[in-house]
């Protein structure tokens, strides 16, 4: 063997430099000599693989790169002015780990940088073979005699194929089934604790390693010994808010469940007398036309629910001078098949976590601020039935097309007198989380979370499907982890309490562990309300997990039979325990889920309604709906903790960026270049020319540590540092699905100040060359060679 040693060494005096040298090169160049180094690529990939040392020199090398900055605080030039804007003509990536970009014929790329530079072929090919050869001919001996003298040799793990495989057979709607109705014989719908306490022993005997149960004093907003009532002051008729009137011989007004059940979290208390008035869905234009007509300060407005965010349009309306609001879903907004007119439901005003404790945890020793309410104005839900009473309105039609409620011109605005009587109190929540840990990088984590809560009185419809599911998957994958399988990364599965109230259980954990989280966290996957409907099976992903997304829905589809249609995804802002993540780590994330309605521009808000949940059993008798959503979602699990390079795809980002600036009336030239620069840096990152870098077969793993970290911090680039009320803090998710654009220019921060669009502009920009310092950075992770010291 020293033999060999020395020949190689004498052979190949260069071998020590040969790895990965500068692939930068100026514009101009040799032809003949850019024909030479392209027809020496090949050759010398296949050297570096025989005979390269993939860890030699890389204790010297350094990212020269800066941590890139948040939005904001970015000093970058303008883009180079002979970009040119390009429309994107495709919404997601090709398919494959980063393999050549199929552009559209009429893509003309700028992005020039030479191959990297061969090596010179050596003139004693002959002798190479032959000691290469003999070097296999005793490895070979070596394998046959250990295989011989062992007595009983250890299985090799599954391969990824048959992995999955496996994974998904074990997966059924049976098992599914028989979770779900032991969880319900077992566990109390009124005891939060209970379920935790359940499914934190559940999980330890399945094989998750330190699984931990967290728990947090946080302040709920709960409904009053009374429920609200609205009294009509010319007729003197109490309504509760179902449309239901008062029962008088209800002298101390003792709520139902039903009645318990709708009413708005963390809104002011007490009582108001005011005029009503029809707002519609609460946008600009509405809060215009209703200023013109009247004196609108300490009015109750009737809001609508659609269209933006619910806090956007709560805070707007204090803005403007309201005293009160009743909140309402018209019918024309609905699902078809659903009637809502005498539906009551709840809302919560909370956007996220304890609000005794904002920013920070709530646990022992945290100082606490006195905010019972979350907003000044008097909010209440109500069903559409006592809404058509309070607009005045006849008849309404509910054929084809359907009639949007509204208040004739003509009509007198009546006056009520709205009592609210919810109570704030401290009590308990609480997290389970278990970790499955991964072998080659267990300091970074892939994030599963489904709940264990529901909203005030609720049923247990409202949990069970999602945490079913979830405590299916923890079987499959620890049965597989049991057979040799060990993954990549580690697997955290978390249980969340307090979600229906602000995702209360999530946030104080992701503030406990910010830190950490912050550092290692590689992606969110919820399981937060999988199966609402039959209708619609739709897929919410941030733009780096769209392409992973619609394909395995797209497969899945093919697979249960029809004609394959094309996946329903989108980066649409959904409600649920994913905003912390997407918010304050910036992590991306994805959700399957099957519905009732697509999500229109209308009805894409309606889901901040809290009804009363419909039995899985009823829903979906043989589980089949959770069954596929369990296998999709376990596949996606799989792939984020296995592939050696994280699926996430930063052309896609690219795309989502100049898909939104496209059709916008407000993008600027400078804005466009920008957007175009990044397509550009992210088409080469992702092109067949930068293959070795992105290839695990032929990096360091270090390096490909380095890139996983780059593709993983793309979408901290655009946090905003303070978004509107109800709007994510990451541009990339939309407000709408049919028409994408940019939250904050539908939505900006201060909407009656002149210069807020300029603002979300300067926001919108900085985000987008804060992303291209970051994907140059990645691509100076590959041009720089280890032993390169000029």
């Amino acid at each position: 063997m020293l033999f060999l040693n020395l020949c190689v060494i004498c052979l190949y005096p260069g071998l020590e430099g040969m790895a990965y040298r500068k692939v930068r090169a100026a514009h101009t160049g040799s032809l003949e000599r850019e024909e030479l180094q392209a027809s020496a690529l090949d050759l010398e990939w296949d050297m570096e693989k025989e005979l390269q040392d993939p860890g030699l020199g890389l204790d010297r090398f350094q990212l020269e790169c800066v941590e890139h900055r948040t939005v904001g605080n970015s000093n970058r030039a303008d883009p180079d002015p002979d970009l040119e804007p390009i429309q994107p003509s495709v919404s997601v990536s090709p398919h494959g780990r980063f393999e050549r970009l199929q552009e559209d014929p009429n893509y003309i790329s700028h992005f020039t940088r030479a191959p990297p530079k061969g090596q010179r072929r050596s003139s004693c090919s002959l002798v190479k073979y032959l000691l290469a050869g003999v070097g296999l001919f005793i490895l070979g001996l070596l394998i046959g005699h250990y295989a011989h003298s062992t007595d009983k040799p250890t299985p090799e793990p599954p391969t990824d194929t048959d992995l999955l495989e496996e994974l998904l057979r074990d997966i059924t709607a049976e098992k599914i089934q028989a979770l779900f109705l032991n969880c319900f014989q077992i566990i109390s719908d009124d005891n939060e604790e209970a379920r935790a306490k359940h499914l934190y022993q559940q999980w330890t005997d399945l094989g998750l390693t330190d699984v931990q149960l967290s728990n947090y004093s946080v302040l709920l907003s709960l409904p009053g010994p009374s429920s609200s009532r609205i009294v009509d002051r010319a007729s003197h008729e109490c309504f509760l808010p179902s449309g239901a009137q008062c029962d008088p011989r209800n002298h101390n007004n003792n709520p139902t469940a039903d009645q318990h059940f709708s009413y708005a979290a963390y809104s002011a208390t007490g009582s108001l007398e005011a005029v009503v008035v029809d707002v519609q869905y609460g946008g600009l234009e509405d809060m215009r036309r209703a200023r013109t007509t009247m004196n609108v300060t300490n009015q109750i407005a009737l809001l609508k629910l659609g269209q933006a965010p619910l806090l956007y349009k709560i805070s707007f309306l204090a803005e403007m001078g309201f005293g009160g609001v009743l909140l309402y879903m018209d019918p024309c907004d609905g699902p078809r098949d659903q009637s809502l007119w005498h539906k009551a439901f709840g809302v919560t005003l909370n956007p996220g976590g304890d609000p005794s404790t904002p920013g920070y945890p709530s646990i022992v020793g945290s100082y606490r601020e006195e905010w019972p309410n979350l907003t000044s104005l008097l909010v209440q839900p109500i069903s559409a039935s006592l809404a058509k009473r309070l607009l005045n309105i006849q008849s309404v039609g509910l054929g084809s097309p359907c009639t949007p409620l509204a208040m004739p011109a003509a009509s007198e605005r009546r006056k009520i007198q709205l009592t609210i009587g919810t109570h704030s109190i401290y009590k308990t929540v609480n997290n389970v989380c278990g970790y499955l840990r991964g072998k080659t990088n267990p300091d970074r984590y892939v994030l599963v979370g489904s709940r264990h809560d529901s909203w005030h009185k609720g049923t247990a419809a409202d949990w069970r499907g999602g945490s079913a599911m979830m405590t299916q998957i923890i079987t499959s994958v620890t049965k597989q982890a049991r057979r040799g399988w060990e993954p990549d990364r580690t697997t955290v599965f978390c249980s969340w309490g307090g979600s229906a109230l602000g995702n209360i259980g999530s946030f104080e954990w992701g503030e406990e562990n910010r830190v950490v989280l912050q550092s290692r966290a590689v992606a969110y996957v919820s399981l937060h309300s999988p199966v609402r409907g039959t209708e619609t099976l739709r897929s919410t992903a941030s733009p780096s997990l769209l392409q992973l997304t619609s394909d395995i829905q797209k497969l899945l589809s093919c697979i249960r039979g029809g004609s394959c249609p094309g996946p329903n995804v989108s980066s649409l802002q959904i409600p649920g325990d994913v905003s912390f993540f997407a918010n304050h780590l910036a992590v991306p994330t994805m959700e399957f889920a099957f519905e009732q309605t697509k999500a229109e521009e209308k009805s894409s808000f309606l889901s901040e309604a809290l009804f009363s949940a419909e039995s899985p059993e009823t829903l979906d008798p043989l589980f089949k709906f959770h069954e596929t959503i369990a296998k999709m979602t376990a596949e996606v699990i799989l792939r984020l903790v296995n592939d050696p390079v994280l699926p996430f795809y930063p052309l896609d980002i690219a795309l989502d960026v100049q898909d939104k600036l496209k059709d916008d009336p407000l993008r600027t030239p400078r804005l466009l270049a920008a957007a175009a620069s990044l397509r550009e840096s992210s088409a080469f990152l992702q092109s067949e020319t930068m293959r070795p870098a992105n290839d695990p077969k032929e990096r360091d793993p270090s390096h490909v540590r380095m890139l996983n970290d780059v593709l993983r911090d793309l979408e901290k680039s655009f946090m905003v540092p303070q978004p509107p009320p109800g709007v994510y803090r990451n541009l990339l998710y939309s407000l709408n699905g049919k028409v994408p654009q940019f939250s904050i220019l539908k939505y900006p921060l201060d909407p009656l100040k002149h210069n807020a669009v300029n603002k979300s502009l300067s926001l919108i920009i900085n985000a987008i060359n804060s992303a291209e310092k970051l994907i140059r950075c990645g691509l100076d992770l590959f041009e720089n060679s280890p032993d390169d010291t000029n």
